[in-house]
């Protein structure tokens, strides 16, 4: 029996494709994926941290299948690290395909967030 691939981490962001996000042929611009991906770290990091984060670094992504107009961008967030004023976030984009119930992974990128005070300067991240 084949292994079926799950979504890994919490469900912290879905939105809709819409024709805006693509290009002629209907595919979804991957930069349109990548800034929904950035948006959910930001919102997961936020809650971790109590407070203002940034992105600081976005390691390698690689996009395994198109996201197509109508289906359901997920991301998924598992805080894979907490050092003192960063974090790294496992991040996985999955489309929940247009009127299905099939889910595929899209990518994954590992998202380095900075927790940061209110002059800008990075800042403790309180413990959990």
């Amino acid at each position: 029996m084949a292994d079926i691939e799950v979504p890994v981490g919490e469900l912290t962001l879905r939105t809709l494709a819409m024709p805006a996000d693509a290009n002629a042929a209907g595919d979804i611009f991957g930069g349109w994926v990548m800034a929904q991906m950035d948006l959910a770290c930001g919102i997961r990091a936020a809650e971790r941290a109590k407070g203002r984060v940034v992105t600081a670094a976005v390691r390698e992504m690689a996009f395994a299948k198109p996201m197509k107009v109508g289906d359901t961008l997920c991301v998924y967030i598992d805080i894979t690290k907490v050092g003192r004023t960063s974090m790294t976030l496992r991040v996985e984009a999955w489309a929940q395909r247009y009127l299905s119930d099939v889910m595929e992974r899209v990518t994954h990128a590992d998202i380095i967030m900075v927790a940061l005070d209110g002059d800008g300067k990075p800042s403790p991240i309180p413990p959990e």
